[in-house]
């Protein structure tokens, strides 16, 4: 199967059953072997893996990691900051998205519309590190305010894009 050369959903259409099924398993394993997987997907190993090179090719593969457990590597606290800037013109919000991405203790950052500018979930090793964090931001250029919210639980923690049996016969 060639790279994908489409966009947006053109690139989504060209996917068939078995590049679904592809997804799917490497979403669940990452690790998993290229034997494996087409012993999972029911094809054979090299056709298999150059579907794998195809679709990390057009995109639809980012990368692959691990996922390790924040509070066993002593991240004891887990926040979301919710940041309004004084200005929204492009030049700010990039400037801020670059200072942002400078910051180890923010793991992601998203731009939203309404009331709050950007989101941000952040790690600390305990509350007097996360306030330091708090008192730099608010101090950072065009910050006009941030509000935070120390989370309590984890009620879901998601990595995956659902591909399950519904969502790939809804789109067939």
């Amino acid at each position: 199967m060639p790279a994908i050369p489409f966009t947006g959903l053109a690139m989504l259409a060209r996917l068939d059953a078995i590049d679904l099924k592809i997804l799917d398993e490497l979403q669940k394993d990452g690790r998993i072997t290229n034997v494996e997987l087409a012993r999972r997907v029911g094809i054979s190993a090299p056709p298999c893996l150059r579907r794998v090179r195809a679709l990390e090719e057009a995109g639809f593969i980012r990368g692959y990691r691990a996922l390790l457990d924040e509070k066993r590597l002593g991240y004891e606290v887990v926040a979301f900051a919710m940041v309004n800037l004084s200005s929204q013109t492009e030049t700010d919000l990039k400037a801020f998205e670059a200072h942002i991405r400078r910051q180890a203790l923010v793991r992601e950052c998203w731009m939203l519309s309404g009331e709050v500018d950007f989101i941000l979930k952040c790690v600390a090793p305990n509350l007097p590190a996360f306030q330091a964090f708090v008192n730099d931001l608010t101090a950072a250029p065009n910050v006009r305010n941030v509000k935070t919210s120390l989370t309590l639980r984890n009620s879901k923690d998601e990595a995956m894009v659902p591909l399950d049996d519904k969502v790939i016969a809804a789109r067939s």
